[in-house]
């Protein structure tokens, strides 16, 4: 039988999740870069074995709508999606926040409790900040992702569990292991299959991409129009490390809504190492990235390619010819 564009099995795991409106499934972060579009292969994959994922990258990158979009892509995405702040475990506690307790276990435990594994049952479990986990934990975390059971506090008998576990972490877990701080093979049975979501420095073509989606959301939110920034903003927009990523750039916009002016780059400088970082600073040259990248996303149109600089159809013509004599 042929296939359609709509069929499931022509379209890519990023064209799925970026189909569902924008408030769904995270598409702001997916962006189109090739290193996204590559994760977002990885992450479908792995969400058709159901294996456990390991997310990686800077603070701010996104990697809990990452979470979500393994789930979403997964067999198990009508089932719960739980996630759980590991840095906010308690080491009393954190044993029956994650595997449950019976009435009477404790003092205060004055009846049953499921507890995060149990309560996610037949659907995902997101183990945010995973590096944070204290140490004492960690083992039977191990015996959890081994043996598929749980074992409630107060009671002596195990019992079994069906969930995907993703976790994630902005450290670098081979060094916490290296010093002691992280079990090695608790590692190793998280790091089935790893994401490195990219820092936003490392996808620069997204961003114009992303000033939209934000400048809509934020427009609607306020009760504002849309900002539309002119190339030459776009392009510093660009240009800008953006050391706090996606959560920064986000900030920047929304702060121009509530204070009813420009958004513009935060105060703070960037520092060296961030220049250093930059894949390019040459100002014409992201001019012309934020104009092709504004092609891109209206299909070549010129008009609404002009709507979405905030220019004027002629100016972004003579900007087009501009640029291509200085390509040639």
């Amino acid at each position: 039988m042929p296939t359609t564009a709509s069929d499931p099995r022509t379209t890519s795991p990023l064209d799925r999740l970026t189909s569902r409106p924008a408030d769904q499934a995270g598409s702001w972060v997916l962006g189109e870069s090739p290193r996204m579009r590559q994760i977002a292969r990885h992450a479908e994959r792995a969400a058709e074995v159901q294996c456990t994922v390991l997310l990686t990258g800077e603070t701010g990158v996104g990697k809990e709508v990452w979470a979500r979009a393994v789930h979403e892509l997964s067999p198990r995405a009508k089932r719960p999606f739980v996630p759980v702040n590991c840095a906010a475990l308690t080491a009393t506690l954190a044993e029956s926040q994650l595997f449950g307790h019976e009435k009477g276990a404790f003092t205060g435990a004055a009846g049953q409790s499921l507890g995060v594994f149990r309560a996610a049952e037949g659907g995902v479990v997101f183990l945010d900040e995973v590096g944070e986990m204290p140490l004492e934990l960690q083992p039977k975390l191990l015996r959890v992702l081994q043996e598929s059971e749980v074992t409630p506090v107060g009671s002596a008998h195990p019992q079994r569990i069906d969930v995907q576990v993703v976790a994630a972490t902005n450290r670098d877990l081979e060094q916490e292991v290296a010093e002691g701080r992280f079990r090695e093979d608790l590692y190793y049975r998280l790091n089935m299959v790893e994401l490195r979501v990219p820092a936003l420095r490392e996808r620069v073509e997204d961003i114009p991409r992303l000033v939209e989606f934000f400048s809509e959301k934020y427009a609607a939110k306020y009760s504002r129009p849309r900002w539309r920034p002119t190339p030459q903003r776009l392009a510093e927009f660009c240009e800008y490390p953006w050391p706090g990523n996606l959560r920064q750039l986000s900030h920047a916009i929304e702060q121009g809504y509530v204070l009813d002016c420009e958004p513009s780059l935060p105060v703070t400088r960037r520092t060296a190492s961030a220049d250093a970082a930059l894949p390019c600073t040459n100002l014409d040259r992201l001019r012309g990235m934020a104009l092709r990248q504004a092609l891109r996303a209206t299909g070549g149109h010129k008009g609404r390619a002009a709507e979405l600089l905030g220019v004027h159809p002629n100016t972004l013509t003579r900007l087009l010819a501009q640029h291509a004599d200085d390509e040639a």
